[in-house]
């Protein structure tokens, strides 16, 4: 499957953005979805991840309550909605999938098809 991300952007301190990952070549179904993000010279971070049959969700303690994931079948398209962002959120977001999970990892190493970044930068 390949994954396509967007909607990264420049935000002030308290903002929200929404970021979409598409997929093509095959669908979600039976997979587990997730979003991962990398600043610079860390390592990547679990931020979220959910079953596509939306049956449970994961979250990082340091989203929980302000970031959300949530998918539509028929785009076949998972959203990362980012509100209160706060400066320790800027990194590159990376969205991920792995089509044989048997549980919702938070080890990016994993995940098995990945989207190509992008970029949000939390000004304060």
């Amino acid at each position: 499957v390949q994954l396509q991300a967007s909607g990264g952007g420049s935000v002030q301190a308290g903002g929200s953005l929404r970021l979409s990952c598409a997929a093509s070549g095959r669908t979600f179904k039976n997979s587990a979805v997730g979003w991962f993000r990398q600043a610079p010279g860390k390592e990547r971070q679990f931020v979220t991840a959910m079953w596509w049959s939306g049956s449970s969700t994961k979250y990082a303690e340091s989203v929980k309550g302000r970031f959300t994931i949530s998918r539509d079948n028929a785009k076949n398209t998972v959203y990362l909605q980012m509100d209160d962002l706060k400066p320790e959120d800027t990194a590159v977001y990376y969205c991920a999938a792995d089509n044989s999970a048997s549980r919702l990892s938070v080890n990016w190493r994993t995940y098995t098809s990945w989207g190509q970044g992008t970029q949000v930068t939390v000004s304060s």
